[in-house]
């Protein structure tokens, strides 16, 4: 008999997707993708001569299981200079990606039945991840008058005596917000209020367009003591496939967390986390290319998704998404159970596009589309989307693409 938790999790929609876009492309047809998360660019040249040469100098043995010193060091380099949070090496634990890094997080600090609390939209791993160490996930309703943020005066109503953990992504995926300092302040008041830990995820941090960026754990000694900030450099140095991410937390926490790691993984890959070591040293330019790559494309797909008409969205300050609200077609939408995972399955099998149903996020209304490809790639789809819109709101016309 399998673990009784494999019935309560689902599998990740977007790897679904993923996989059925390979399916089709394997059998011939044309796919445009904007349905994954995942940077357009390689990993910077510099970054991967530095993992290259850690190869060469035979540095392959086993090492410490919170991270090589060097990569921590600049770790906490990183964070005070650009983050204002002071961090020393021996509350860095760097992982297997930062989806990795939540886990062990969630790992140290619930017990069975803790409520993890979650502000919809959420990414889709939060709420499975968290099943899967035996807590429970609790969905916060946001409202979309304040772009799906949480405030402090929602976060009220949904603490419990079992609430021990909330989950804040900033900026949002799939809604590209981010947050304020005064927004942040008051979130993380309620927190220290109730005692309860801040798993702050900040993987999209670079990939801001706002004049400043504000870490969690820049606030305050105090919120700083109850948050463990989740970072790394898939989105920002586009290393999705090398895996390496990292938390940041006090030392307690970082002790448990390096005590689960140890027994799991031993450690990430040396290979990895040379190349992080060479992205947070040499790379500096590289990024700021891809985020100003990243913020025109952002122009120019809210600029044509401006022109179609019966959808909103919500205007990203950050990542690389846009999260579509479509309700004023759902009515007109021939749907037996989701209206936004059969709306994409539609899309993908007539117009050969594949995008995120909101359902992934917590939301049906809605749908997530990835700007992190080449422009004329989301522009072609955008039209095509167009079409499929008009056609489902006057059924009578033909319109093809």
């Amino acid at each position: 008999m399998l673990s009784n938790r494999l019935s309560s999790i689902t599998p990740s929609v977007t790897i679904g997707i993923s996989s059925k876009v390979s399916e089709l492309k394997n059998l011939g047809r044309d796919i445009i993708n904007l349905s994954i998360g995942e940077p357009d660019f390689n990993v910077p040249e510099k970054a991967k001569s530095v993992g290259i040469d850690s190869l060469n100098n035979n540095e392959t043995k086993y090492n410490l299981v919170s991270g090589i010193k060097i990569l921590r060091e600049e770790i906490c380099k990183k964070l005070l200079s650009e983050n204002n949070c002071n961090y020393s090496i021996d509350e860095i634990v760097v992982s297997n990606g930062a989806k990795h890094a939540i886990t062990n997080t969630l790992l140290a600090v619930t017990n069975p039945r803790d409520e993890v609390l979650l502000p919809k939209p959420y990414w889709v791993s939060y709420s499975e991840m968290t099943k899967i160490v035996n807590a429970v996930p609790v969905p916060i309703e946001t409202k979309k008058d304040n772009d799906f943020k949480l405030t402090g005066e929602l976060l009220e109503k949904y603490i419990t005596d079992k609430t021990k953990l909330l989950i804040l992504t900033n900026p949002s995926n799939p809604t590209g917000a981010v947050y304020k300092k005064e927004e942040l302040i008051d979130i993380a008041n309620v927190c220290l209020k109730h005692n309860i830990y801040i798993l702050a995820d900040e993987i999209y941090e670079k990939i801001c367009y706002t004049d400043k960026f504000v870490s969690v754990a820049s606030l305050s000694d105090e919120i700083k003591d109850i948050t463990i900030t989740i970072n790394g450099f898939a989105k920002s140095a586009a290393m999705t496939g090398v895996r390496l991410g990292y938390s940041a937390s006090n030392k307690e926490i970082a002790k448990g967390i390096n005590a689960i790691q140890g027994h799991l993984v031993s450690h990430p890959s040396l290979t990895s986390q040379y190349i992080g070591y060479g992205a947070l040293t040499q790379c500096s330019d590289d990024i700021n290319n891809m985020v100003r790559t990243y913020k025109y494309r952002r122009d120019l797909i809210t600029s044509k998704l401006d022109t179609i008409p019966n959808i909103e969205y919500v205007y990203p300050e950050g990542a690389f998404y846009v999260f579509i609200d479509l309700s004023k077609i759902k009515d007109k939408f021939n749907y037996k159970e989701s209206f936004s995972i059969e709306f994409c399955e539609k899309f993908l099998e007539e117009y050969n596009v594949a995008i995120v149903p909101g359902l992934a996020f917590g939301i049906d209304d809605y749908v997530r589309i990835s700007y992190a490809c080449k422009e004329d790639y989301f522009l072609e789809a955008l039209d095509r989307l167009n079409v499929f819109i008009s056609n489902i709101m006057q059924p009578n016309t033909i319109n093809n693409y």
